[in-house]
């Protein structure tokens, strides 16, 4: 009987185990009909740097020569310029029959030769068509026809925990395959506001940059561009860009060689839940703008700071990411209606798209701090004062209160710091200290509060809640 028993005990794992084996995906048929379409892209670049040569005009004498001393010594070394080439690789993919390549910017930028390999060792010269730096994509071409091309997908119906497979050139490893599953998708990342990335755990390193991410159908959804990482390698975080952000970037690279984006002139921060409920709105969503640009399109248009932007041309904003990616893709001189939510309830104002300029950077000054003698600390451990002419002239603010001085309390802890110039509060413009004060104590204890404070040239909305310890 026990030896029955045992024998039902192991067919049964072993029928669970076939059943499980049965149910992971085989990847060799995607892999021998799209990975001709895969290319290793290496290049080169001339790169100077000074070299001392220490005996100009002295005889090649060995280190070990008894004279190569005496020549070291008393004969001044001279420094030369001397040229060396930088080489790198990386991958890209083919995307039409005559030679058009896409790749990550970074694979090519200050190149001087690019070289292009695909998987039957032929080789082409490639010609840059154009790069666009905000997303990281670029446009190659190379002179051939009848070529293997990929077949593009919909990464708006990946799912998370989806299969998806990469092939590149991992540390110059050609046509190298890994697998994994979408970990997320619209993913946001630092200095990358154009992108909604798509987060895999593909296993991705140096040299797989520029290489296409498929689904299981053999469709492209990705370009694998970066990875986050301690080590410098793998770790199990790999970024992809959407295929449908490279294709119409592309599209205006072979239409132009450059690439336009609008823009309205806002800068905006992320709604909390904090801050959705100092608002007003019954959750958190859309863009906050915490500050208009002077004669901007937005500030033309009527928007202000401390509006929540709900939608824009019809598009809902769902976090405050989805806005620069939406405004950047809208051409340029579009009129567009956007619904933005102010003081408890929603408003449509047609703005004109303007484009953004090609090396556009935000600079503004501190004030100096107030000449009259602060209040006593309020409630929250502020002690205000209200702006001089002169700091309104050079902040290009109309009203604000100073912050000269506080004490620990709710507003330290919130990151409020001397110096600050704080804007509005609950969504409430303010011009005197008194204004404030009395706003203020109309709060109830438990109740979140909302400051939109300048900050050199930026302007956030900093949130933070009464509790039994702030007087009333």
């Amino acid at each position: 009987m026990m030896h029955k028993f045992i024998l039902v005990i192991l067919f049964g794992l072993s029928s669970v185990a076939s059943a499980q084996t049965r149910e992971l995906p085989d990847f060799t048929d995607l892999v021998e009909k799209q990975g001709a379409a895969v290319v290793n892209i290496s290049t080169v670049q001339t790169q100077s740097t000074l070299t001392n040569r220490a005996f100009p005009g002295a005889p090649n004498i060995p280190e070990d020569d008894p004279f190569f001393e005496f020549f070291r010594r008393y004969m001044p070394p001279n420094t030369v310029p001397r040229e060396f080439e930088s080489r790198s690789l990386g991958s890209g993919f083919i995307i039409s029959a005559d030679g058009y390549i896409l790749t990550n910017t970074h694979v090519i930028e200050s190149a001087d030769e690019i070289t292009v390999k695909l998987t039957d060792k032929r080789e082409f010269r490639a010609k840059v068509i154009g790069a666009d730096r905000r997303t990281d994509i670029a446009l190659l071409k190379i002179e051939a026809a009848g070529l293997p091309k990929v077949t593009q997908g919909d990464p708006n119906k990946l799912k998370v925990g989806e299969w998806v497979v990469a092939i590149g050139s991992p540390f110059g490893f050609d046509n190298s395959v890994t697998a994994g599953i979408v970990s997320a998708k619209g993913r946001s990342l630092p200095q990358e506001n154009f992108v909604p990335f798509i987060q895999t755990d593909v296993a991705i390193n140096p040299g797989n940059s520029g290489g296409p991410l498929f689904n299981m159908k053999g469709e492209v959804v990705g370009i694998n561009s970066q990875i986050y990482s301690r080590t410098g390698g793998f770790m199990g975080l790999s970024f992809a860009i959407p295929i449908d952000v490279a294709t119409e970037i592309s599209n205006q690279l072979i239409a132009s060689g450059k690439v336009s984006r609008g823009r309205i002139g806002v800068m905006i921060q992320e709604m909390t839940k904090e801050l959705a409920e100092s608002f007003g709105l019954a959750r958190p969503g859309g863009a906050l703008v915490a500050a208009v640009q002077k004669d901007g399109p937005a500030e033309k248009a009527g928007i202000e700071a401390r509006d929540v932007i709900l939608k824009f041309d019809g598009k809902t904003i769902t976090t405050s990411s989805d806005l620069p990616r939406i405004v950047g893709a809208t051409k340029p001189g579009s009129k567009v209606l956007v619904q933005v939510w102010r003081n408890g309830s929603t408003r449509e104002i047609t703005v004109t798209v303007d484009e953004i300029p090609a090396d556009e950077k935000v600079a503004g000054r501190a004030g100096k701090r107030g000449s009259k003698a602060p209040e006593t600390f309020n409630r929250i451990g502020l002690a205000l004062n209200e702006l001089t002419a002169e700091q309104k002239k050079q902040l290009e603010i109309d009203n604000g209160l100073l912050v000269e001085d506080m004490q620990p309390g709710t507003a330290s802890r919130a990151g409020i710091r001397p110096g600050d110039v704080i804007l509005s509060i609950n969504n409430q413009g303010v011009k005197t200290v008194e204004q404030f004060n009395q706003l203020l104590g109309k709060i109830e204890k438990g109740r979140n509060i909302a400051l939109l404070v300048r900050r050199g040239g930026t302007a956030t909305f900093i949130t933070m809640k009464l509790n039994d310890n702030d007087n009333n």
